[in-house]
């Protein structure tokens, strides 16, 4: 089994906006490979999946950014696996709108779901995969930023960013960490 865990903020108020880019991967990963229905479990909303075989578990943390780490050590725990089985996917203020950078592990880069995930887990070993939502524009506060929903413009650059997101995901679960970052990592065709 592989977990991936989509970080964002639970409640109807920040749908769509750029911090839950992570929820909205995982909505795109359990329609195309159908998930069963959503359970309330590990402090999140889960939903398995199989692709070419595998279970996935679709972990969206309903904890807030700031403490996803523990509904993910929760669903690690639980079904024992090691912290190579887990993928996050985040949003990151430092990449180009629609960026993605996979990497099988290193630092949280400022993203503090990410950081909460490495201090619970005790490790920084876990892939991640994140997904570019761009810098503030002009003097406008980073907490509002993030809150914030996407143009017309930027929400067509989101979804695909999103559909290769999900792609790269697929291939994380089929081949792997170096597979998938080829694919992630590549830039997007113009």
């Amino acid at each position: 089994m592989k977990v991936v865990a989509g970080l964002g903020n639970p409640g109807r108020k920040y749908t769509n906006t750029r911090h839950n880019v992570g929820f909205e991967v995982l909505a795109a990963l359990a329609g195309q490979w159908h998930a069963d229905s959503t359970q309330q479990k590990f402090e999140a909303e889960v939903a398995e999946v199989t692709i070419d075989g595998e279970r996935v578990l679709l972990l969206a943390p309903q904890t807030y950014m700031n403490l996803s780490g523990r509904s993910i050590r929760q669903a690690l725990k639980f079904f024992k696996l090691p912290p190579e089985d887990l993928l996050v996917v985040c949003d990151d203020l430092n990449l180009p709108l629609g960026r993605l950078r996979l990497r099988r592990d290193g630092s949280s880069g400022g993203q503090k779901g990410l950081q909460d995930t490495i201090n619970q887990l005790g490790t920084n070993g876990f892939a991640r995969l994140r997904i570019g939502i761009d810098r503030p524009p002009g003097r406008m506060d980073a907490a509002s930023y993030v809150l914030s929903r996407y143009s017309r413009a930027e929400r067509e650059t989101m979804d695909e960013a999103i559909d290769r997101a999900s792609r790269a995901i697929a291939t994380w679960v089929r081949e792997g960490i170096d597979a998938a970052m080829n694919q992630a990592n590549a830039a997007p065709a113009d």
